[in-house]
């Protein structure tokens, strides 16, 4: 079954050279709300999530809420085994698909079809497979011709589609996303909204971070609030 579990989980940054620069230059590059905590000589070091532990299982909507830089992003990529925890324990089970910060894993100077097998095979797909989910991901994303030309040359708001309908085209059995709804037109974030409601319907485990309550409460069934590296279980029928 799949399975999502935190076991008192810190994850901790060392910033070094801490004279050199100012604190806040620093810590920008970090983009956490965490705790700072000092060290004798040139450390400095941000806890980014301190000692944080819950379980999500197949069927968990959850929705991440917290001011900028309270640790959303970095949960995320916890979760996702892009960033390694400094203590506890992170047990994965289940495949993973993020849509992360826009442009995350392409390569600008490749075009939409080249950055769909690019992805796709990242993501553990074989070539014949890859191939097979192109006229789904092209039907979706609605870019038309735009797909051979270099994502360079793409706006904000089709990069996040074509990354979208990547993402969402192997129904993962664990899928996370960070705040990417505000990007493009309403009529995509309705199409982008109806097929996460599909997607959590048959799937296992959706982890959606976003500043707007109403879209959390739409598609999640679990809330989590991140205030500097603690995290809270709220009541979602409250939001």
């Amino acid at each position: 079954m799949t399975s999502l579990i935190f076991k008192d989980v810190t994850m901790s940054y060392p910033i070094y050279n801490a004279h050199s620069q100012s604190l806040r230059n620093q810590l920008v590059r970090v983009s956490t709300g965490g705790r700072i905590g000092g060290s004798r000589g040139e450390v400095v070091t941000v806890t980014a999530l301190d000692n944080i532990s819950f379980e999500l299982k197949s069927g968990d909507a959850v929705g991440l809420i917290g001011h900028n830089g309270a640790g959303k992003s970095t949960l995320l990529r916890t979760m996702a085994g892009i960033y390694p925890a400094s203590s506890g324990e992170v047990i994965r089970v289940g495949s993973v698909a993020t849509v992360f910060e826009l442009g995350a894993g392409m390569d600008p100077e490749l075009s939409g079809y080249e950055n769909i097998m690019r992805m796709l095979l990242l993501l553990g797909h074989s070539v014949a497979s890859a191939k097979s989910k192109i006229p789904e991901i092209e039907e979706f994303c609605e870019l038309g011709d735009f797909l051979v030309l270099p994502v360079r040359t793409y706006s904000s708001g089709m990069t996040m589609r074509l990354m979208f309908a990547v993402a969402t085209s192997m129904r993962p059995e664990i899928l996370l996303i960070d705040e990417m709804f505000g990007t493009g037109d309403a009529a995509f974030q309705e199409k982008a909204e109806k097929r996460m409601h599909d997607w959590i319907a048959g799937s296992d485990i959706f982890v959606f971070a976003s500043h707007d309550r109403s879209l959390i409460k739409r598609l999640c069934n679990r809330i989590f609030r991140l205030e500097h590296g603690k995290i809270y279980e709220d009541d979602i029928a409250t939001i």
